[in-house]
């Protein structure tokens, strides 16, 4: 049965909707467990293991293991060989989802990211009867972590094709082009833009100074330190250099306490015949109930991690990850833009691009 309710549901379809939720939950808890843990790093390195033999190569306890092959072979994600021992095995398209980095199919940290969420269920309660927040920095490392392993695909394999045919790519193709990417958490869309446009400097700015750090280290393994750096930055609240050929906010103006002074200071920073460029969720343009996975995956996010996070800082605006056109278009506005207008950068499920003019 669909796992959609309507009016005419019955008690039963609603416990089997719970119930489906339950599993599925318990599937990405322990699909975080396998990813923090580098069991499935282990499987796709080695192949076939006894529990014994993967405890060992990861330094963790052979009866957690054993448990934790055996509930993901029970689940569908691993194989069994038969055998005394037995051995568990991972298929290429499972090895890819959990253990490639570079892919655009690799969305194990979301499960780490819903876990991270999970794990500070109770501040989020104490956040929703008090009218406060839960803040990035209080949701920690796996949050952070995630976040960025989550987007490095989309940003190496798409963002410069997404830009390509749009009226920001003559702005990012000038000589000595200069960038700024605010918000630029882990940095990998800074160092896509960097890799895709040789010529051009970029500066990313974030207020979350680990972010930073990880972000200097990223740009360092992909060898184009010279040309990106990394600032933490309020950018909000900050006097920052200006002059730059476009501006970019990628996947976080939602995120913002208060969106609207730094879209104001995006405007500023950018020269007279630049761009600022917003890339946020696609959402639909109105409330639609039941919704389609990707609101409901939106809402999700938004419950327990972009509006708590948001809701953080001060006088904040408490947008929440779904975002919708006229939403942002309100924000552009009260920054002092005339108007926005979406890029046609084709389809691409979860994201919408914005040329604010």
């Amino acid at each position: 049965m669909t796992d959609v309710l309507t009016p005419t549901s019955t008690s039963d379809h609603v416990a089997e909707r719970v119930l489906a939720s339950a599993l599925g939950a318990i599937d990405t808890l322990s699909i975080a467990l396998g990813d923090r843990l580098g069991w499935y790093d282990a499987l796709a390195e080695r192949g076939a293991c006894t529990p014994s033999e993967l405890a060992g190569a990861t330094g963790t306890s052979v009866r957690y293991a054993r448990e934790w092959l055996e509930q993901q072979a029970t689940t569908g994600l691993l194989e069994v060989e038969e055998g005394d021992p037995r051995r568990f095995r991972m298929s290429p398209a499972v090895a890819e989802v959990m253990t490639d980095r570079t892919s655009l199919a690799h969305v194990a940290p979301l499960a780490r990211m819903l876990a991270a969420a999970g794990a500070r269920f109770h501040d989020l309660v104490d956040a929703y009867r008090a009218d406060t927040g839960v803040s990035w920095e209080d949701f920690g490392v796996d949050m952070r972590e995630s976040q960025s392993d989550m987007n490095r695909p989309w940003f190496e394999h798409e963002l410069a094709g997404a830009l390509a045919g749009t009226p920001i790519a003559p702005l990012l193709a000038r000589p000595d082009a200069s960038i700024a990417d605010v918000g630029c958490g882990g940095g990998w869309s800074s160092i896509a833009l960097a890799v895709a446009h040789p010529d051009a400097t970029v500066v990313g700015y974030d207020v979350d100074a680990p972010s930073i750090e990880l972000a200097r280290r990223n740009a360092a393994d992909a060898g184009v330190a010279d040309r990106v750096r990394f600032e933490v930055a309020d950018v909000g609240r900050e006097h920052l250099p200006g002059g730059h050929d476009v501006v970019f906010a990628f996947e976080c103006v939602h995120d913002m306490p208060r969106p609207v002074e730094v879209l104001a200071a995006m405007r500023r920073m950018t020269a007279p015949d630049g761009a600022v460029v917003v890339m946020d969720e696609a959402v639909a343009d109105e409330l639609q109930a039941p919704g389609d996975e990707v609101e409901r995956l939106m809402y999700g996010f938004s419950l327990l991690v972009c509006l708590p996070d948001g809701k953080s800082g001060e006088d904040s605006a408490a947008t929440g990850t779904v975002i919708r056109r006229s939403i942002l278009r309100e924000y552009a506005r009260a920054a002092g833009f005339d108007d926005l207008q979406e890029l046609a950068t084709g389809e691409f499920g979860f994201f919408r691009f914005y040329h604010l003019a």
